[in-house]
């Protein structure tokens, strides 16, 4: 009798599991009906991509290590960048000039990105107790991320001693691996190890959100381009891509389909899809309206994996950075790439296009920035 009740509750969560699967399997024969004709085959009709002139134009030479991360400013002509040699700098595309160059206490600057109004600095770098900081350099804000937990911020002053200022605002209990200003700089919106991401507040260091539904590392998160700014996405090394509610912390859609590490996600500028690149070397679109992925960019001549994605200011063109050194700009419409760009001589770390939409940022192990 003891035995029969044991044997119950395991009974019971094999059955619940297959009927779970069960019922997965309907929902998918559902949408498979709906399924009626491809991305590609819709675009048919649309005129082939025939040229590009995309070459590299500027080359930025500074940094003695891995460039880890870059983010263009708000004025589309400013470029920060972090590496692994302690350094973050400020650029001006136009003339390659360094305007600021910042040391920092450790070797790993791991990321950087411009806040909206420019008065806030954050950095986060792998040391003890120090990992999210925010300086301010003369009105541009610069968020960090780095290998450790603790969040940590404060105003960069040229003037006296920063370190006199510093706030720790919050503490994952793992390295945090992402971070983005949520359309003020009031907040802070992080990615970690830990599986999950956080809302913060700035000025008082509350934990404003969190966000649990992943289970593994968070790699990446971007936010969706609308005023409000309430919806980001999120990816991970569970293989999955998660949408989140900032306002209630649930995650409203999940999708699945890569086989390895999403190391990039991307809001499409019209908010309804999402771009991801991993590292099983392909790059894909996720409808929200369909709930679906709907598109996957790949050859078989691609074997490396994916490190950074971005789209062009029209949605048409999806550029990707991947570990063969080179960046593969695809049609997002007909699913077929345009054109390879070469140029980096390690493998392609970030890339981002400009505000404008004018002009394309690289970022390489090679310790290069590149522009086109």
């Amino acid at each position: 009798m003891e035995n029969e009740n044991k044997d119950c509750p395991v009974e019971t969560i094999e059955s619940l599991t297959k009927e779970a699967e069960s019922l997965k399997k309907k929902l998918e024969d559902e949408r498979q009906k709906l399924n009626d004709v491809t991305l590609a085959t819709a675009a048919d009709r649309l005129d082939i991509i025939n040229y590009m002139n995309i070459k590299p134009r500027r080359t930025l030479k500074g940094h003695q290590a891995k460039v880890l991360c870059s983010d263009w400013s708000p004025d589309k002509r400013h470029i920060v960048s972090s590496s692994q040699d302690g350094k973050m700098i400020i650029w001006d595309a136009f003339t390659t000039n360094k305007e600021h160059a910042v040391t920092m206490p450790t070797t790993w600057v791991m990321a950087c990105a411009y806040a909206p109004s420019g008065n806030l600095v954050a950095c986060g770098y792998i040391i003890r107790d120090i990992t999210f900081k925010t300086f301010c350099v003369q009105g541009i804000i610069f968020p960090f991320r780095g290998l450790d937990n603790k969040v940590t911020v404060y105003p960069l002053s040229l003037e006296e001693d920063v370190s006199l200022k510093k706030k720790t605002v919050g503490t994952h209990t793992s390295y945090m691996s992402c971070c983005i200003f949520p359309n003020s700089d009031q907040q802070i919106l992080t990615g970690s190890g830990d599986s999950t991401c956080a809302l913060w507040d700035v000025e008082s260091g509350q934990l404003l959100q969190s966000f649990h539904g992943h289970s593994a590392d968070v790699m990446s998160i971007d936010l969706a381009p609308s005023e409000t700014g309430n919806t980001f996405v999120s990816g991970s090394c569970d293989k999955m891509v998660l949408i989140w509610d900032m306002r209630s912390g649930q995650c409203v859609q999940s999708f699945e389909g890569h086989e390895s590490d999403v190391n990039s996600v991307k809001f499409h500028p019209s908010g309804d899809a999402v771009a991801t690149g991993s590292d099983d070397a392909t790059c894909r679109l996720f409808d929200l309206r369909a709930d679906k992925e709907v598109a996957m960019y790949s050859k078989e001549s691609i074997i490396f994996g994916v490190n950074s994605v971005d789209f062009s200011v029209s949605g048409r063109l999806l550029f990707a950075g991947y570990n063969d050194y080179t960046v593969n700009v695809w049609d997002t419409l007909k699913c077929v790439r345009v054109c390879l760009l070469y140029g980096h001589e390690n493998r392609v770390s970030c890339l981002q296009v400009s505000p404008d939409g004018t002009a394309l940022s690289t970022g390489s192990w090679d310790y290069t920035l590149r522009l086109g």
